[in-house]
């Protein structure tokens, strides 16, 4: 269990994916630029290639984790985490509006 104050430091938002492309030596990862509204542009690598095509994710949003530390994955560097869960057969689902919101939209 965290309490409500660790869960209140996290930085949910409604990003647009503007490109994606897969992470060259990898079946799994995406590289994922983010269109996030006022707080500009940034880019995330996420380990859903094997249940989306770059094609797939484009011009949709999805909901990402904003404030995490960047991280560097296969030689990556990734600003954030998307957010997704995985069906019965541990296929990622990834997490998206139900309608089109601005891009940058806080989840609260």
């Amino acid at each position: 269990m965290i309490t409500y104050d660790d869960f209140s430091k996290l930085e949910l938002r409604v990003a647009t994916v503007t490109a994606a492309e897969r992470v060259e030596g990898s079946e799994k990862l995406l590289k994922l630029q983010l269109d996030l509204g006022e707080l500009g542009s940034r880019q995330i690598v996420a380990g859903v290639g094997k249940a989306y095509t770059p094609e797939d994710i484009v011009n949709t949003q999805i909901v990402i984790v904003a404030n995490l530390e960047p991280r560097t994955l296969m030689g990556v560097e990734s600003n954030g985490m998307l957010t997704a869960a995985r069906d019965e057969n541990e296929v990622p689902v990834l997490l998206r509006p139900h309608r089109p919101v601005p891009a940058g939209s806080k989840i609260n």
